[in-house]
């Protein structure tokens, strides 16, 4: 049965008085979770092993994430674009999943940084195939009343996984005598185990608003509103002042903590995220988005201040805990606004647009958190984290009318 809004209603668990969302969000949550987990037990150790056991140095660490990243968003906008001349878009989240499954394969056998590298990308190009096209289906699903809460569900679900990911890698990491290959080994099973509950449980309703045709992509650009563009702009330089959470991990790493407990950063940092995610998606269908936005960017000034002094595990765990908190804010709420604003017929193009943002200050980013470390190292780096997110809430006190509700 194809509908909308699904046939069933589920009120999400996390709260007594949540508002009902579609049964297809929480699936798509579940997908989130199971591949989440997958990616953080390969990636919250990742870092560390090409350091330690592929002798790369931090400067290549960070052009990897960032090239990864821009990979991934170049590939969202290709992907988004074609959902909606398509009208279909469960065939590409479904294509995109697959894909970074199946290309999770390398890691383990990878005996270079250059192969590394290259898993690295193919696996992000699975994660921009399918990512536009999700949030676009999601919205498409979910009615505005509660697509932050929506977002925030499916927010919550996916970094479960990740918190998961990274405790599991620290369990198999101590089992094994730090066998990197034997976690990333493991770590195929949550990312395989996703696709049916994909194909099989998520239901794509009709979208009437397609068009078949080989359509000029300037006009649409044209079609989407300003406030829309305000937003985009405002998520890329967001973007720049959080660069790679690797990052996190290669602090708690330079301070001196055990290798099989480094992922333990990442998994606090999820923690946080995964708590705060659904509470503050429910915020933004109710209160002040621009009061939360601001409090999410002061948020993130104050992490990246508190891990560029951090000297002992404990202060740095403070930090990522922040860092998480931070995502938890904001996140939801910028997907909200990009779904708010977007037109129907170009939801998948809004994303991937919002996608590319994110994709590209991330790259140039990590790659300058690569170098600023190399030159001055974890404090320079997170300064100058910080120093971004200042000019990100300049802009926002500048434009307020960028988070506005649309009614």
């Amino acid at each position: 049965m194809n509908s909308s809004t699904d046939e069933s209603q589920l009120s999400c668990p996390l709260g007594v008085a949540a508002p009902a969302v579609p049964r297809n969000v929480l699936l798509l949550g579940v997908v989130s979770l199971l591949m989440g987990m997958s990616s953080a037990m390969i990636y919250g150790i990742l870092p560390v092993f090409l350091v330690t056991a592929l002798g790369a140095s931090i400067a290549s660490v960070g052009a990897i994430e960032g090239l990864a990243e821009a990979t991934t968003s170049f590939t969202k906008i290709l992907s988004g674009y074609a959902s909606d001349r398509l009208g279909r878009r469960k065939p590409l989240v479904l294509l995109g999943y697959v894909l970074s499954a199946v290309n999770k394969l390398v890691f383990p056998l990878a005996s270079s940084v250059t192969i590394v590298l290259l898993a690295r990308m193919a696996d992000r190009v699975g994660k921009g195939i399918r990512d536009a096209p999700r949030d676009a289906l999601q919205t498409d699903i979910t009615p505005s009343a509660v697509r932050g809460a929506g977002f925030g569900i499916r927010l919550a679900l996916y970094t479960t996984g990740a918190l998961i990911g990274p405790l599991a890698a620290i369990v198999l990491m101590k089992l094994s005598g730090d066998d990197f290959r034997l976690v990333f080994w493991i770590a195929l099973i949550p990312g395989f185990a996703c696709i049916p509950v994909l194909l099989i449980g998520v239901r794509e309703p009709l979208n009437t608003s397609a068009v078949h045709r080989p359509a000029i992509w300037w006009q649409d650009l044209k079609q989407l509103p300003a406030p829309l563009w305000w937003a985009i702009l405002l998520t890329g330089i967001l973007a720049l002042a959080r660069f790679s959470p690797a990052f996190l991990v290669l602090k708690t790493h330079e301070i001196g903590a055990d290798a099989a407990l480094v992922p333990g950063v990442l998994a606090l940092m999820y923690l946080v995220y995964s708590i705060s995610a659904y509470p503050f998606g429910l915020l933004v269908d109710q209160t002040d988005r621009y009061v939360q936005l601001s409090v999410g960017i002061a948020v993130l000034i104050g992490a990246d201040l508190v891990l560029a002094f951090a000297g002992t595990i404990w202060i740095a765990m403070a930090g990522a805990a922040l860092w998480g908190l931070q995502m938890g804010i904001t996140q939801g709420l910028l997907s909200t606004v990009i779904g708010d604003n977007a037109p129907t017929g170009l939801r998948g193009t809004a994303f991937g647009l919002f996608d590319l943002a994110v994709g590209v200050a991330t790259f140039l980013a990590s790659t300058a958190a690569g170098l600023f470390w190399t030159l001055g190292g974890p404090t320079l780096t997170f300064i100058s984290g910080a120093f971004i997110a200042v000019l990100a809430l300049a802009v926002l006190i500048l434009r307020p009318a960028i988070v506005a509700r649309v009614d």
